[in-house]
């Protein structure tokens, strides 16, 4: 048995482009079967494992539901309309759902992982200052790394005004003195661009690479989406 809730709720939250009132209507209409029988009416509560058939669709009940998106340059982690194409306008229309939006920030220049979800608890989790969930970033910079970049970056370093940083993990890349990966337990605004202009370098290409202990699929084209399965999600909060 699967959770109990209200038809019109279910259906909802399932399908970005019907309102609860909609399926009120669909209902009237004859257009929503629950295990093969026809429903007038919307308040009714079914099972989350019921088969229910709206419009010739049939649903399949994900209470949340979790996107990694390989998020291009000059596109804006924001759940407003304007000027520039945010997020969630990439999500395909077979993903989306009402409540979606990015579970944290990429400036509008960096590329990399974004996590597109439902799931607020989780986001809060992820977000939280006390869980310190790391996240791993590929930096391609101006000038080459320097070896002492890796025991700054490790004590906690102060970047501009004064503002002090976690303990940091910088990795530089052997086959490219200009490419290092940098591993972060905080999000301070534009901060690893701050940590290197301390450093007196500056980031040409910043791509988030993982989070947690969920990398991006190498697969994944820029500007693409892929749903993380459940026994995927756990992986998102891992140290």
């Amino acid at each position: 048995m699967g959770e109990q809730i209200r038809l019109d709720r279910l259906v909802a939250s399932q399908l970005p482009e019907v309102s609860r009132a909609g399926v009120k209507k669909l209902c009237l209409k004859c257009k929503i079967t629950v295990n093969g029988k026809t429903v007038r009416r919307s308040d009714i509560r079914v099972d989350t494992d019921d088969e229910i058939i709206v419009d010739g669709k049939r649903i399949a009940y994900k209470k949340h539901i979790y996107i990694m998106l390989n998020k291009p340059q000059g596109v804006v982690c924001s759940t407003k309309e304007g000027e520039s194409t945010t997020v969630l306008d990439l999500v395909p229309e077979e993903m989306r759902r009402s409540g979606l939006f990015p579970a944290g920030r990429l400036d509008k220049d960096t590329l990399g992982f974004v996590l597109i979800t439902d799931d607020g608890e989780l986001s809060h989790k992820m977000l939280s200052p006390r869980s310190h969930v790391p996240k791993t970033y590929l930096v391609q910079l101006e000038k080459p790394w320097e070896k002492e970049y890796e025991s700054i970056m490790a004590q906690g370093m102060t970047i501009d005004g004064g503002e002090r940083c976690l303990p940091a993990e910088f990795k530089g890349h052997d086959d490219d003195p200009c490419m290092c990966e940098l591993v972060l337990h905080e999000g301070k605004f534009h901060q690893v661009k701050r940590m290197f202009s301390a450093l007196g370098n500056k980031v040409v290409m910043l791509k988030r690479i993982a989070i947690g202990g969920l990398p991006l699929d190498p697969e994944l084209a820029l500007g693409r989406c892929l749903e993380i399965m459940h026994k995927d999600v756990e992986r998102l909060l891992t140290k």
